[in-house]
């Protein structure tokens, strides 16, 4: 399995502190009922939203759950205006990029909880649980078997950037504005180095949305697109769509997206108890049923459910791409400025 930490702590001191850190809080869970209003940042997809919203309120009916919704870009920008204003219009955060949770630690912006799920996570988590990972997303290849033959689309993320047949008819998602682009373009210049962008950028590479672009592989415009996973799966089951999924020969980019309370002195209701136990929710076997539901995987150990027409996690963990979250914390304008240099105005 693919590290997410960065810290190493020992088995002992993550016991002692989570056996600690649950008796705490079973006491205060004990005197604490959920109520109250909850603002929830996410980018998760819209109409899996509204899905979580109905499985939200039929588990904590005295509680209004607001979600609101933007890419991590948008909602990056907006979390550092409330933090520049003094206080944020949310509770809790649910956003795509996961070295996205390290800056928030650092700036004091999170509140830390110990989860009830934690011993059955499969990724990692922070040892004084200020974040968890709450969904997998998975960044691939797609094509359109219909108008294109599997052995001549390129199996690896090597030659989708190199394949000069493809010059002009491939696509990505705009990193600027997406986590989970971002995470991929790292994992990517991780691997292959800043040589990987000078080739997407001769690959004439279109920046667009991942609705937009398998839309284009449908019409023909598009031979491969580089996109996640649950955006080809939600297809296939909403329009019967017949395009397929590549996992890359160069290994799948997994990327466990976080959920964070935001701390009693930042937060928009100063209602951490209950935010804490939204959070648990998510990360317990009902909340990531309706996860899996939203086409991505769970982040639990041994969980059955997988998402629709796709295979087990721990299958796709077999050949997937580490890469350093510290890095992409640290060297992300560094990472996101070569992107725009070399890829975006880098076509020729």
């Amino acid at each position: 399995m693919k590290k997410f930490l960065f810290v190493i702590v020992s088995a002992a001191a993550l016991l002692a502190f989570f056996s600690c850190a649950s008796e705490t809080r079973a006491e205060a869970a004990a005197d604490h009922r959920p109520s109250g209003r909850i603002v929830i940042y996410t980018s998760i997809y819209t109409d899996v939203i509204e899905s979580l919203d109905w499985a939200l309120q039929r588990q904590f009916p005295n509680v209004r759950v607001d979600f609101v919704y933007g890419g991590t870009g948008h909602i990056q920008s907006r979390v550092a205006a409330e933090i520049a204003a003094g206080r944020l219009g949310a509770d809790l955060l649910l956003i795509a990029d996961p070295s996205y949770s390290l800056q928030l630690k650092r700036q004091g912006i999170l509140h830390p909880f110990a989860s009830r799920s934690a011993s059955m996570l499969a990724f990692d988590f922070d040892p004084s649980g200020y974040w968890y990972p709450v969904r997998v997303s998975n960044m691939v290849l797609a094509f359109n078997p219909l108008l294109h033959d599997r052995n001549s689309i390129p199996n690896s993320f090597y030659d989708f950037a190199n394949d000069p047949s493809l010059r002009g008819e491939i696509s990505m998602s705009n990193p600027l504005t997406s986590g989970t682009a971002k995470a991929a373009i790292t994992a990517l210049l991780d691997r292959y180095g800043y040589r990987f962008f000078e080739a997407l950028g001769r690959q004439d590479i279109a920046i667009e949305s991942g609705a937009v672009a398998l839309s284009k592989l449908e019409s023909g415009e598009r031979k491969v697109v580089m996109v996640l996973e649950e955006s080809v799966l939600r297809k296939r089951q909403e329009e019967m769509s017949r395009l397929e999924v590549i996992f890359p020969a160069d290994g799948t980019i997994i990327i466990p997206s976080t959920i964070m309370v935001v701390s009693e002195r930042w937060s928009a209701n100063r209602n951490t108890g209950t935010a804490e136990i939204i959070a648990d929710w998510f990360l317990s076997p009902e909340g990531q049923s309706a996860i899996v539901d939203g086409w991505m995987h769970s982040v639990r150990k041994n969980f059955r459910r997988i998402p629709f027409d796709s295979i087990p996690i721990n299958h796709i963990q077999a050949n997937s791409m580490p890469f350093n979250w510290e890095n992409s914390f640290r060297q992300r304008e560094e990472i996101l400025t070569a992107f725009e240099e070399l890829v975006v105005h880098g076509r020729r």
